[in-house]
């Protein structure tokens, strides 16, 4: 098991779990800017900077000062169809081939279109990238979200709150272990599937055909 973390630069994490992951990770990638969030907290915790394995980006939010000074793990990337958090998926797949979970922190918070656009972009990694058995997760002190694409049972146990959302109005998730189940929801909105709870400690889902959802789960 090999995993690691993303940090971008949005609500640094305080909560334990997230903190957990951030430190016991294999490797941390940040996203431009949140370097320094980063070396803030490895020295608060551990006494001394703990340098991250690259800093990813196009440095618009890096001073020339840092740039300099963390060079060596500096990966640019100028271009700009796509944001940061992308370019750090695309190195941490490309650096390290036997991935086997990837963890998104500091990706909500601070501005609202960078978080719903890091939602919507859980689901595009199931089609840009060749995931395989990589789970890939975003994690914040109230929630954790993740990407499914077929039928699945999810592990979740019971009495978790859990909103589900799809960008393809022709799906339907037939639910078991939801208090509301979602066989006839039309998923042509934001709001039609969220706000369950889980009944029972796994919840299976059944979808009309391979698509893509978005689970967020507290």
């Amino acid at each position: 098991m090999k995993t690691i973390v993303i940090l971008c630069d949005g609500e640094f994490p305080r909560k334990d779990y997230p903190l957990y992951l951030l430190d016991s990770a294999d490797a941390v990638v940040c996203c431009d800017g949140s370097v320094m969030k980063y070396l803030r907290h490895t020295l608060k915790k551990f006494g001394e900077e703990r340098m991250p394995e690259a800093v990813v980006g196009d440095m618009d939010t890096l001073s020339g000062k840092w740039q300099k000074r963390l060079k060596n793990l500096i990966v640019r990337e100028s271009e700009q169809d796509d944001n940061d958090l992308t370019k750090a998926m695309r190195y941490v797949l490309a650096k390290h081939p036997d991935v086997t979970d990837i963890h998104i922190l500091g990706a909500g918070g601070r501005r609202e279109d960078h978080t719903v656009g890091n939602l919507g972009l859980l689901m595009e990694y199931t089609r840009l990238f060749d995931l395989g058995e990589v789970r890939v997760e975003m994690v914040s002190d109230y929630s954790t979200a993740f990407a499914i694409t077929d039928s699945c049972e999810l592990h979740l146990g019971k009495g978790r709150r859990v909103s589900l959302f799809s960008p393809d109005n022709s799906l339907t998730i037939k639910s078991e272990g939801l208090q509301w189940p979602t066989d006839s929801v039309v998923f042509d909105n934001w709001w039609p599937a969220t706000l369950n709870r889980a009944t029972e400690d796994i919840v299976r889902l059944t979808f009309s055909h391979p698509s893509r959802a978005l689970v967020v789960v507290d």
